[in-house]
């Protein structure tokens, strides 16, 4: 590895470090825990020795687990507090660094077998960049694992939840898909103000096109479901049966030509 170049630029997230880390760690009913972890560790397929780069790591949550895996694992955050809350709780065997995504240039060139970008690049301004790093620091065959907000269902102030009485069907309203957006997100709606971060729709072509335009192919991709069931009520097997059809989140795995 090569020394840190340039000094990282702010992001949102560090602002709301603490309260992200309260969240994965002392809630264990999190869509992190129950759904995306499961799955991520299954597909990762993880070997002992394997350099992964945990990319937008935030206080080390996913890293924490490669490393158990026993992945040689780096974790990259552009948010300092989030990087010091990773440290505080990880064996001092795992390396961090305080780092934009968009900028990979304290890495070799095909340093890594696997990166992973989880719940991450929907918050990152400019993905293209961050996908031409990858495929710089992966090693030939190396693989490029994204989780992000399903963008068909989960646009910013775009789409909700709605109930038609007539027919007890809860359904996924979309006012908007292709646009772009950048939009402000309040992730502790109970504190109003205490928790804001950026986010960016992009459409499920918009992340193909930049992830060919890197030279990645798409070998595999998932759509995961909520695992949370509704109590029970008038409209439990209507709001139950809507989680098994619209999926929260999208899983793609991109490839680097061997």
């Amino acid at each position: 590895m090569k020394k840190p170049a340039k000094k990282a630029k702010e992001t949102s997230w560090g602002g709301v470090a603490a309260w992200y880390d309260a969240l994965l760690e002392k809630d264990d009913d999190t869509y992190q825990a129950k759904v995306i972890l499961p799955n991520l560790v299954r597909l990762m397929d993880i070997k002992n020795g394997e350099r992964v780069l945990d990319l937008a790591c935030g206080q080390g949550f996913f890293t924490r687990i490669f490393h158990t895996a026993g992945a040689d694992v780096t974790g990259v955050d552009i948010g300092a507090p989030l990087i010091t809350l990773a440290k505080k709780q990880s064996p001092k065997e795992i390396k961090y660094f305080v780092h934009s995504a968009e900028d990979l240039s304290l890495f070799q060139d095909g340093y890594f077998e696997k990166i992973s970008i989880v719940l991450a690049i929907q918050n990152i301004e400019a993905p293209h960049k961050v996908f031409k790093e990858c495929m710089r620091v992966l090693k030939p065959g190396g693989k490029l694992f994204l989780v992000l907000n399903h963008p068909a269902f989960r646009i910013p102030r775009s789409s909700e939840w709605g109930f038609d009485e007539a027919t007890k069907t809860q359904y996924r309203r979309v006012d908007r898909y292709m646009s772009e957006s950048k939009i402000e997100i309040d992730m502790n709606p109970s504190r109003p103000g205490t928790s804001m971060t950026v986010s960016f729709h992009r459409s499920l072509q918009d992340y193909f096109k930049a992830l060919s335009n890197a030279g990645f192919t798409v070998g595999r991709l998932e759509e995961w479901l909520s695992h949370r069931e509704s109590e029970k009520g008038p409209r439990k097997d209507a709001e139950d049966r809507a989680r098994k059809e619209i999926p929260l989140f999208l899983f793609l795995e991109a490839r680097k030509s061997a």
